[in-house]
C-alpha cells in the first residue's frame, strides 16, 4: 500500500496507508474522501428506498439504514482499495460528531412533547427494568445450556455498549472469560446491532399485538445507532405516530443511558452470577463450559483455573470432551492512529456533518426549506455544547449532555422552546443522522479479524441478549399501558 506521508492529489489513496504512527496530522484529502465518501453512501441509500414485505402478520422492513449498512460495511472489508487506519481515524473524528447531532435532533423531538407524556410516566420508568434485568432472565440460561461457561456473564448482563467495556476490562481483567462475553456483543452491537433491531422491530411492529408507544421505549437500549434503527421500521410501520415514537424512543434511551450502567453494575451483574450459579448446576456445566457427568464437581462461578488441582478434579470427575473454545479473539480489533484534534480539525467536523445533514435532509424529504439552515445550526450549536460540557465533566458523556440540553431548550415551558421546535421541526434525524451510520459501516475493516474469530455459540447469544432487552422493556412498557 501506498504510504500516506507522501503527498497525493488522489481521493482514493487518501483511503489507504502504510502501518500508522501513533498519531498524525489528516491531509485535505483524506477529510475530502471521507466526507464525500460517507455522504454518497448514504445519499445512494436514500435513494434505494424503503421496502415492506409482509411474512405472515409480521413485517419485515428494508429501508435506508440498511443500505447505508451494507454499503459502508462493503467498503469497509473489500481489499481493492481497502480503506486504511488513518483513513477511519478521520471517520472517527467525524463520528463523534455525527453522533451527537443525531442525538441532537431526537431531543428536539423530546421537548415539544414533553407535555404529553406526563401520563405514562410509569410506563418510561418501568421499561427500564426490562433493560436491566431483561438479558438476564432470558439470554443466561441459553449462553450457560450452549456451554459458553463464564463467558456467559459478561455476554449476558446487559448489551455492553462501551460504558460496559471498559468496567469489563476494570473488574475482569482483558484475559478473562467475562471480558471475552462483554467483548464479542460488544462487536456485534456495534457492527451488525442497528440492522438487527431495526429488522426485529419491523417483525414485532407488524405483529399488531404491541403498542407501537411501548415498542418505542423499548428501543431505549442504550445505543444511537439501534435506536435509529428501530425507530426507523416502526416509522414506517406507524407514519401517524412517527414523531411520537421518536421521542418516546429518544426519552427512554435518555434514561438508560443515566441510570442503566449503574442498574447494570449493580443490580444486572451481581443477578447474573448469582443465576450462573444456579443455571451452571441445572445444565450441568464448569466454568468452562464443558459438561459434567451427575454427581460430578461443578466450579461454577468460582474461578477454576485449567491445568489447576480443580481442574483435574474436574477431569477425574467424568468431564465429556467437549471443552469451550474462545469465543473470540479480544486482540482481533485493529488499532488505529488517532488525528491529531485542532480547532480547525474540529471546524471541519462540524461543517461536513451540517453540511451532509442539510442536504441528506433535503434528500430523504423532497424538500429543502431555508428555515431548515437555521435548525441545522441550532443542532450543531446544541452539539457543540454538549462536547465542551463533557469535556468539562467527564463523568457526564456528550449523549447525556446534548439529549437533556435539547430536551429542555425545545420544550414548551420555555420562551425559547417553541422558536427551536418549529426550526428544527423539519429535520428528520432518521435521514440527518445517516452519515453516523456510514463511518460505522466503512470503520468495519478494524474488527475483521475478530469477528471471523466469533463461535456461532456467541453470536447466537449476542442476538438473544439483543432480543432480550428490547423485548423485555417493551412487554413492561405494554403491561403498564394497560394501567
Amino acid at each position: 500500500m501506498p504510504n500516506e506521508a507522501k503527498t497525493t492529489g488522489s481521493t482514493v489513496s487518501a483511503l489507504v496507508d502504510a502501518p500508522p504512527s501513533r498519531s498524525f496530522h489528516a491531509r485535505p484529502a483524506q477529510w475530502i474522501a471521507m466526507i464525500a465518501l460517507s455522504t454518497a453512501i448514504c445519499a445512494v441509500a436514500i435513494m434505494i428506498g424503503t421496502h415492506k414485505f409482509h411474512l405472515g402478520p409480521a413485517a419485515i422492513v428494508l429501508m435506508p439504514i440498511l443500505w447505508t449498512v451494507l454499503i459502508g460495511g462493503f467498503l469497509g472489508v473489500q481489499k481493492w482499495k481497502p480503506i486504511g487506519g488513518r483513513a477511519r481515524a478521520v471517520s472517527t473524528h467525524l463520528m463523534d460528531v455525527s453522533i451527537v447531532f443525531f442525538l441532537a435532533g431526537l431531543g428536539t423531538q423530546i421537548g415539544p412533547s414533553l407535555t404529553k407524556f406526563t401520563n405514562i410516566g410509569p410506563a418510561i420508568l418501568l421499561q427500564e427494568v426490562g433493560h436491566v434485568v431483561g438479558t438476564v432472565i432470558l439470554a443466561l440460561p441459553v449462553a450457560v445450556a450452549l456451554g459458553l461457561g463464564r463467558t456467559a456473564i459478561g455476554a449476558t448482563w446487559s448489551i455492553d455498549r462501551e460504558s460496559y467495556l471498559a468496567f469489563a476490562i476494570q473488574r475482569f481483567g482483558v484475559r478473562s472469560p467475562e471480558y471475552r462475553g462483554v467483548f464479542a456483543v460488544w462487536v456485534l452491537g456495534s457492527v451488525f446491532g442497528a440492522v438487527f433491531i431495526s429488522l426485529l422491530a419491523g417483525l414485532l411492529g407488524g405483529l399488531d399485538f404491541f403498542d407501537p408507544r411501548a415498542l418505542a421505549l423499548g428501543l431505549g437500549l442504550g445505543s444511537a445507532s439501534m435506536m435509529l434503527g428501530g425507530v426507523g421500521a416502526l416509522s414506517i410501520l406507524y407514519p401517524e405516530m412517527a414523531g411520537e415514537i421518536m421521542a418516546l424512543a429518544a426519552l427512554s434511551n435518555l434514561v438508560t443511558n443515566i441510570v442503566g450502567f449503574y442498574a447494570g453494575v449493580f443490580i444486572a451483574l451481581p443477578m447474573c452470577q448469582k443465576l450462573y450459579r444456579m443455571w451452571s448446576r441445572i445444565f450441568g456445566r464448569d466454568d468452562l463450559g464443558r459438561r459434567v457427568r451427575r454427581g460430578a464437581l461443578v466450579h461454577a462461578a468460582e474461578g477454576t483455573k485449567p491445568g489447576g488441582a480443580d481442574a483435574a478434579r474436574l477431569d477425574r470427575a467424568g468431564i465429556e470432551a467437549e471443552g469451550a473454545s474462545d469465543t473470540v479473539d479480544v486482540y482481533g480489533i485493529e488499532e488505529d492512529p488517532t488525528v491529531v484534534r485542532t480547532p480547525r480539525t474540529w471546524l471541519i467536523a462540524f461543517a461536513a456533518t451540517g453540511a451532509a445533514g442539510f442536504l441528506l435532509n433535503a434528500l430523504g424529504t423532497g424538500s429543502a426549506q431555508p428555515g431548515d439552515v437555521t435548525g441545522v445550526l441550532i443542532l450543531l450549536a446544541l452539539t457543540a455544547v454538549a462536547l465542551v460540557l463533557a469535556k468539562l465533566v467527564p463523568a457526564v458523556p456528550s449523549s447525556i449532555w446534548v439529549l437533556a440540553l435539547a430536551t429542555i431548550a425545545s420544550a414548551t415551558f420555555l420562551p425559547i422552546g417553541p422558536f427551536i421546535a418549529s426550526a428544527t421541526q423539519h429535520i428528520n434525524v432518521l435521514f440527518a443522522g445517516l452519515p453516523m451510520i456510514a463511518l460505522i459501516g466503512m470503520s468495519l475493516g478494524r474488527d475483521v479479524k475478530a469477528l471471523r474469530s466469533l463461535s456461532w455459540k456467541i453470536v447466537i447469544v449476542a442476538l438473544m441478549t439483543f432480543t432480550a432487552s428490547f423485548l423485555a422493556a417493551a412487554i413492561i412498557a405494554q403491561v403498564a399501558f394497560q394501567f
